[in-house]
């Protein structure tokens, strides 16, 4: 197990190359690489800094969702192929950068909440991009997230049961959104989890560091051992979070004493 960063955690004060060296300083273990747009999903953008990051383990890719993903589950082919032609732009910068995981939320709800899925006819579209995907060594990774494909407990595990291959990543700051308790997702995603995303919230309800808030992580560390987990546990919070890089860090180095602790 490592404990590391998202690059989405230091947007947008640094570009993303220059975010991802701020973390490999840091005493972090790992990182996600967050695209944030169109241009730096192309491999030549990867290709521009992957031998400085060689030797540092990069978790997972994470694209700006709303660009592309969307189109996966669009009855035109034409739409669909669009989609494809992004995500093969990105599996192959995961492959320079030695990434075999890319964080997937699929397409914006109108709601959230609870709702009437075709699970057949999503997972007919959903496995095809998973097994793109899988064609480049790259696990496509379903985050509950709230406004998104997997807004609910219960989701993962319907579209699992039809997508072998389907990876699941935990973010505890999108559980707390959607109004379920995050143990509910836990549950859903129980042998599948393969790295977590964690914040904190403060007594105001506001986002904060890990160690900061509310949590008890030791606590969430124990359900996700009971629950077989053993991949990367990620910081991710926003820029407004925080004050100062020190604090993020000193977060990073809380997570991995309790994780020692632990797991």
């Amino acid at each position: 197990m490592q404990i590391g960063i998202s690059t989405a955690s230091l947007f947008p004060r640094y570009a993303t190359e220059d975010a991802l060296k701020k973390i490999m300083q840091s005493g972090a273990e790992c990182a996600e690489v967050f695209f944030s747009t169109f241009y730096e999903y192309r491999p030549e953008f990867s290709k521009s800094f992957a031998r400085d990051v060689k030797s540092f383990p990069v978790n997972s890719v994470h694209a700006n969702s709303v660009n592309f993903e969307g189109n996966f589950f669009n009855p035109s082919r034409r739409v669909r192929g669009d989609g494809f032609y992004w995500l093969d732009q990105l599996c192959r910068s995961a492959q320079l950068l030695g990434c075999k995981n890319y964080t997937f939320h699929g397409f914006h709800r109108i709601a959230s909440g609870g709702g009437r899925d075709n699970f057949d006819e999503l997972a007919s579209k959903l496995s095809e991009a998973a097994y793109f995907a899988q064609s480049y060594g790259v696990n496509l990774c379903l985050e509950n997230v709230f406004w998104s494909l997997y807004n609910r407990p219960g989701v993962f595990g319907e579209l699992k049961a039809r997508i072998p291959v389907l990876q699941g990543v935990f973010d505890i700051k999108q559980a707390r959104r959607s109004h379920y308790p995050y143990q509910a997702y836990l549950k859903d995603m129980s042998g599948s989890i393969a790295y977590v995303h964690l914040s904190d919230v403060d007594q105001k309800g506001k986002i904060c560091l890990p160690g900061e808030g509310l949590y008890d992580f030791e606590e969430i560390f124990k359900m996700l051992k009971e629950e077989g987990f053993g991949g990367n546990i990620l910081v991710e919070v926003y820029d407004g979070n925080y004050q100062s890089e020190e604090q993020l860090f000193r977060s990073v180095q809380y997570l991995k004493e309790l994780a020692y602790k632990i797991f």
